[in-house]
């Protein structure tokens, strides 16, 4: 798929201007005190995440990770892009891990299950109103709990509009498997330990019907703490020997 940059779009100007550094490294720049510059923490062929400085919902930390591409929306995703998910999921815990003071890093354990930490979507048509970009997908990542709403703006980040991304990445295998994906492990669910899984579609006589994702790279996810996968997709169908 063709996602050419937007003009005038914001996340469109803060991917190109993070374009030039070290992928698949985390950043540490300088900023002068009272700054609301975006701080640049990551960038890799698929994504570039930052930390919203200028109108944060915690005081623990808030990132969004937006997609490289200029993607219109969270339906344009299909089941291909399941291991893209769920290297945004670690990734993002990785860099909250990095975030969090040094008293809330003593507990990581309980916050990687999820208790502390909340990353997903805010859906269309509602926005997050101090930061209403709808048009270029990206991901809200913070630590809770977000003390820095107000009513208004807490709407898009409420069950209203909030899509969890470990609901959405269930959901999508869900709709292309006769298996329901069960919730409720509190170490996690096994399924959850292959990336890849329900990526792949195909017919009983070995067809491949797998659509081409939103990854165009062949990318392996070992550094967001997940086990590696290609996220490269063959545009066409693949018949088995």
């Amino acid at each position: 798929m063709v996602f050419p940059p937007k003009p005038g779009c914001p996340i469109c100007s803060i991917v190109s201007s993070a374009s030039h550094t070290t992928p698949n490294s985390p950043r540490s720049p300088a900023f002068p005190l009272g700054s609301t510059q975006p701080e640049v923490l990551w960038r890799d062929d698929n994504f570039t995440a930052y930390r919203e400085r200028a109108h944060p919902i915690s005081t623990k930390g808030h990132i969004i990770i937006a997609f490289n591409l200029h993607v219109p929306s969270l339906y344009t995703m299909s089941s291909a892009d399941l291991p893209l998910l769920v290297s945004l999921q670690a990734l993002a815990v990785k860099l909250l891990s990095a975030l969090v003071s040094t008293s809330l890093a003593s507990r990581l354990p309980c916050v990687t299950r999820g208790n502390e930490f909340r990353i997903g979507f805010i859906t269309p048509p509602f926005k997050d109103s101090k930061i209403p970009i709808g048009d270029h997908l990206h991901a809200h990542a913070y630590v809770h709990p977000a003390d820095l709403l107000g009513w208004w703006r807490s709407v898009a980040y409420s069950s209203i509009a909030w899509y969890d991304i470990k609901d959405l990445i269930a959901e999508i295998r869900e709709s292309v498997s006769n298996n329901r994906v069960k919730s409720g492990y509190s170490s996690g669910r096994a399924i959850d330990l292959v990336p890849a899984a329900g990526a792949r579609t195909g017919t009983s006589d070995g067809v491949e019907t797998t659509e081409l994702g939103i990854a165009s790279l062949s990318t392996t996810i070992e550094d967001a703490g997940v086990l590696s996968t290609m996220l490269s997709r063959q545009s066409g169908p693949r018949t088995s020997l």
